[in-house]
């Protein structure tokens, strides 16, 4: 098992890049994959988004985000798991390939609440000065901090794979971090953007790049895209946040 894995699934695509030749395998839901060489290959593991708050609440954080190179998988078949994304006020799910595991995004705090911890950290209530939820480091970044007054109140927006989410002010709500780019498939996209946040009365808000959903001033806040890991984006008063998107799994290997 010293060199690289084979997988004996279909393949989704191959191509040769730097001189070397690839295939790889994209799961949009959760399956299997048959290793018959045990060995190294690179993996792209996003997580489902955190849902956006309900009820002047942050945007929800991105899914964990993470490419490894050279993990290693043994013989077997092997679960893949994609996760989905978290409804309002919940977390995202967990992706996974064999012992190999990407966490949630984090939900946007609803009203009082602080936003929740995950992948990137959902962002903070507008119902109060009330804080960004944490990401994890080397996955994700934490969601903005939200801001209240008599008016419009502020949410911070879910953070992303590679920024953080913004800061609400007491005059409008924060956008959603931007998420991270990866090119297992031989394309560059961009993942695990953080949702807007929403607020009372306020003007829409706008989800970061990777799927991010966009926040709402004036009703439900909009779900993060599927298989993008985007964080959903959070709702004025009242209403539901937005659905977090589904993660999505790349598994390549040299032949």
């Amino acid at each position: 098992g010293g060199g690289a894995a084979n997988f004996t699934d279909a393949a989704t695509g191959t191509y040769t890049d730097g001189g070397v030749d690839y295939k790889y395998k994209t799961y949009t839901g959760t399956g299997t994959v048959t290793i018959d060489v045990a060995g190294f290959a690179d993996l792209l593991l996003v997580s489902g988004g955190g849902g956006g708050g309900g009820d002047i609440g942050g945007g929800g954080g991105g899914g964990g985000h993470s490419v490894l190179t050279n993990a290693y998988l043994p013989v077997g078949t092997l679960t893949v798991t994609v996760g989905a994304g978290g409804s309002s006020n919940a977390n995202g799910a967990v992706s996974t390939v064999s012992q190999y595991l990407e966490v949630g995004g984090g939900a946007g705090g609803p009203a009082n609440f602080d936003g929740y911890y995950g992948g990137s950290g959902g962002g903070g209530s507008g119902n109060g000065a009330f804080l960004g939820g944490s990401g994890v480091s080397g996955h994700g970044f934490a969601g903005g901090n939200g801001q209240a007054a008599t008016g419009v109140r502020g949410s911070g927006g879910g953070g992303g794979a590679s920024e953080v989410g913004v800061d609400g002010t007491t005059s409008v709500a924060g956008d959603g971090g931007d998420g991270a780019s990866s090119s297992l498939d031989n394309v560059a996209t961009t993942r695990s953007g953080g949702g807007g946040g929403g607020s009372f009365g306020g003007s829409a808000t706008s989800g970061g790049a990777g799927g991010g959903g966009a926040g709402s001033g004036t009703g439900i806040g909009s779900a993060g895209t599927v298989n993008t890991g985007g964080g959903g984006g959070g709702s004025d008063s009242t209403f539901a946040g937005g659905a977090g998107g589904s993660g999505v799994v790349i598994i390549r290997v040299v032949v």
